[in-house]
């Protein structure tokens, strides 16, 4: 059996963190730490720099990947590694793992091989305690509301329309539909309720679109978290919750500072998922490690058709944000899969079904072109890759006008991805110009149907009476000019995840809505997208165990 990741990174020689602050021009003073290896930098340092000029912005994306991920964190981080190579100042700016998807079937979030941030089993456990602070932040609030109606209800909050659920950072099915308030009077009022996971609350996504802490108590006190009988929003602002929950995110809106198994700085902040929420890490991390470095790689969560999307029309609009590349992350095994193979025969040669899958491919570069960025692709090479496979790809993209370049990453770290990094380098000279996908004007149905026609290659949508309703309550309250967050499946480019390669002649039904006031979008459920997911039938948790000595066996 080869090394594991969890081997690789538990043998790495860490630089003390106060080297790699010195490597972004901080002093000592400037940081946090967290131990040896781990720091929060205080946002003062994001105001002191402000008016430096901004480096390269290059964001990471991916094809539509097989259900255990392509290598899209891997190749952010060996990617940070190999412009370093090149003699560029390269940071790197990942989102947090959740415990959710690293005790079920995903795993970490840290990347993999040789090109990992660390301390890894850190990142991938409780790290900073940044998901606990927002899911304390977020609960702090839903017991705020109990309490309200609880104790007379003095705003008139209607307990049949309370918006405000729940979280939990971990995936158990059994709290998607709760009932409260159950035991008598003296145990609250009774109502239905339910759990959504951490990466999905508003105030993860509030964390990752604040700008600094007024910012964020401003946000806060926007969100929305029911309605009356008439129908008026009640937010958290009115129940006087802000600055409590401010109080509680105080340390969790510091960005965290750690650094690749190379030495590369590394942000890691913020941990939002793609499909279910807007997917990117934290705004100020990014803006630090543009004044910081003269590139900032970055990712977004799961393909184009959503982390990247909401990255560009979410993240970028919101921050004032103009990326100049990105990477389109692809891998023979996930063209195979498009190209109609079944999972676990993805290990066999098969040139035929990758030709087949790379309609997949050719519509997530169609899309990032969408946006007026060039892409160039990143084929992650897996052990069991043929050259017959690897060529067919190469000589698609070619016949696509899309620089492909094979990543070696996981194997030989920034070594592996020096070719890609050229690549992008070489991409930052065209004539690109970054634009999002729909103007500020367009109603929400607008958005909605303007993204699914143009990213998911679908005919049109329906909108299902209840999310009809929402966006029209929403657009009379004035939020008709957010954008919207779509929320669907990230195992299709359509809403129905049995639909593989580039599917043509649907619909997207969008089911329902909800307004994220704080965060500044709206979110649309497309399908039956879910926002706690379950384990699956053997979790990733029954691996994992921890020894007499404290060392921890099958964390991936």
């Amino acid at each position: 059996m080869g090394r594991t990741d969890l081997d690789i990174a538990r043998d790495a020689r860490l630089e003390p963190i106060a080297a790699i602050a010195g490597r972004l021009g901080l002093a000592a003073d400037d940081i946090e730490p967290y131990g040896r290896s781990k720091a929060k930098v205080p946002l003062d340092v994001l105001d002191r720099v402000a008016d430096r000029p901004d480096g390269t912005l290059v964001l990471v994306t991916a094809m539509t990947p097989t259900p255990a991920g392509e290598g899209k964190s891997t190749t952010t981080v060996g990617l940070g590694d190999a412009f370093r190579r090149l003699g560029k100042r390269a940071v790197v700016a990942l989102r947090e793992p959740s415990l959710g998807p690293c005790f079920g079937v995903k795993g970490g979030a840290a990347g993999g091989g040789y090109a990992q941030v660390v301390p890894m089993e850190d990142i991938n456990l409780h790290f900073t305690g940044d998901l606990h602070a927002v899911t304390a932040a977020h609960n702090l609030l839903a017991a705020l509301v109990d309490n309200h109606l609880f104790h007379g209800n003095r705003l008139g909050l209607d307990a049949r329309r309370i918006a405000w659920q729940r979280v939990l950072d971990m995936n158990d099915r059994a709290l998607r539909h709760v009932v409260l308030g159950l035991g008598g009077p003296g145990h609250g009022v009774p109502r239905e309720g339910g759990f959504e996971i951490t990466a999905a609350s508003e105030v993860m996504a509030i964390l990752c679109l604040a700008c600094d802490l007024e910012d964020l108590k401003a946000r806060l006190a926007r969100v929305v978290v029911g309605e009356t009988p008439a129908g008026a929003f009640v937010t958290a602002g009115e129940l006087r919750a802000a600055g409590a929950l401010a109080v509680l995110l105080k340390d969790a809106v510091k960005p965290n500072l750690v650094q690749t198994l190379e030495g590369t700085p590394a942000f890691v902040h913020g941990g939002p998922f793609g499909n279910i929420a807007h997917g990117c890490s934290s705004l100020v991390a990014t803006r630090l490690a543009l004044k910081l470095g003269e590139v900032a790689v970055t990712e977004a969560g799961f393909g184009s058709d959503l982390g990247a999307e909401k990255f560009f029309d979410i993240k970028c609009r919101a921050g004032g944000l103009v990326p100049s590349a990105a990477v389109i992350v692809a891998t023979v095994r996930a063209l195979k899969m498009h190209g109609g193979v079944p999972r676990e025969r993805l290990g066999t040669p098969d040139v035929a079904a990758v030709r087949r899958g790379l309609a997949n491919l050719e519509a997530h570069v169609d899309n990032v072109r969408s946006f007026g960025v060039p892409a160039v692709v990143a084929l992650n090479e897996f052990t069991g890759d043929t050259a017959p496979e690897v060529e067919a790809v190469l000589g698609a993209c070619a016949d696509l006008g899309a620089d492909a370049r094979v990543s070696r990453v996981w194997e030989r770290g920034g070594d592996g991805g020096v070719d890609v990094a050229r690549a992008v380098l070489d991409a930052l000279g065209g004539n690109g110009k970054f634009r999002h996908l729909y103007p500020d004007e367009l109603t929400l149905r607008e958005k909605a149907e303007t993204i699914a026609r143009t990213l998911y290659g679908a005919d049109g949508i329906e909108v299902l009476p209840a999310a009809a309703a929402r966006f029209q309550q929403y657009e009379a309250a004035g939020f008709g000019r957010l954008p919207v967050c779509m929320a669907k499946t990230q195992h299709s480019l359509s809403d129905d995840p049995k639909k593989l390669g580039r599917p043509r002649g649907f619909r997207v039904i969008v089911r329902d809505a909800k307004l994220a006031a704080g965060a500044g979008f709206v979110v649309a459920y497309a399908g039956d997208i879910l926002t706690l997911p379950g384990l699956p039938k053997a979790p990733a948790a029954e691996g994992i165990d921890i020894d007499a000595g404290g060392k921890i066996v099958g964390l991936f």
